[in-house]
């Protein structure tokens, strides 16, 4: 059994301009029953009522998401699937709405749907019936309690019989080890602590966590890097670069450019956003 997690995070590392978001949108997490926490992140729930549009900004996780929506009840309630997302992600929301989200653990998906590989859904939102026909989105997003939403998402997930499945431990175990160690920078490195080869340190990847270890190592720097763009108006960013493992300070530069479209200095403590 993969150690549980010690509760939801804390940390907002991934949300762009957390507080701004956090101004908009009624935003919290919520744990899931103890015999889910094993494969579960959190669950994450959001509630709006916006007199003017407003776009949210995120660098996805490298974790799969289930995402039951509501929005002004213009249409019907939807469960969509969030593939791992290789770039930022920009939600627009507007109007009144509701969404109940299961972030699950990198690698903790597969056992609640064994006949898929993770990689097939890597970059891709979609409906979500084919893989959880008998989800009841409205059963989750009517409750006005969180407790409510909370048991509401216990029972769907309780309801799909996981099975234990040692290679989702393992994939667990190995994003883990990424995200808390930053000496971990080389994927055959990491496979030989593992016991495995690179290449089938790669396609466990591939069929649990969608995608290749070198992505979640740069992913989750860029998630810290982030994290001292927004929080620190005197980052040494080449003290940075080195402690996370970048060749040079102009590489990470770039890393996080491409990923926010942006770079770091944009994101400083008063930098304007407009």
């Amino acid at each position: 059994m993969p150690a549980q997690n010690s509760g939801p995070r804390r940390d907002t590392r991934g949300i762009v301009d957390a507080a701004d978001l956090f101004a908009h949108v009624r935003f919290r997490r919520h744990e899931p029953a103890p015999e889910l926490r094993p494969y579960l992140e959190h669950y994450w729930l959001i509630d709006w009522d916006l007199p003017q549009p407003y776009a949210s900004h995120v660098v996805p996780h490298p974790s799969i998401n289930l995402v039951f929506q509501r929005y002004d009840e213009s249409r019907p309630d939807f469960l969509e699937l969030s593939g791992v997302g290789l770039a930022l992600d920009t939600r627009k929301l507007a109007g009144r709405g509701r969404v109940c989200g299961i972030q699950f653990r990198p690698g903790g998906f597969r056992p609640f749907a064994p006949g898929f590989l993770v990689s097939e859904w890597t970059d891709r939102v979609i409906p979500a019936d084919p893989v959880f026909p008998t989800a009841d989105p409205t059963a989750v997003l009517s409750p006005d309690r969180d407790e409510d939403r909370v048991a509401a998402l216990d029972a769907f997930l309780l309801g799909l019989d996981s099975r234990p499945d040692l290679q989702a431990e393992l994939a667990m175990e190995l994003v883990d080890r990424i995200r808390h160690d930053r000496t971990v920078r080389r994927v055959g490195a990491l496979a030989r602590e593992a016991g495995l080869s690179a290449r089938s340190l790669q396609r466990l990847f591939a069929a649990y966590v969608g995608v290749g270890p070198k992505w979640v190592v740069l992913r989750y720097r860029i998630h810290e890097a982030l994290e001292h763009a927004e929080s620190d108006d005197a980052v040494d960013w080449a003290r940075l670069a080195a402690e996370l493992g970048y060749a040079d300070q102009a590489h990470l530069v770039r890393d996080f450019t491409a990923t926010l479209g942006v770079p770091p200095s944009a994101l400083r403590p008063g930098a304007s956003r407009a």
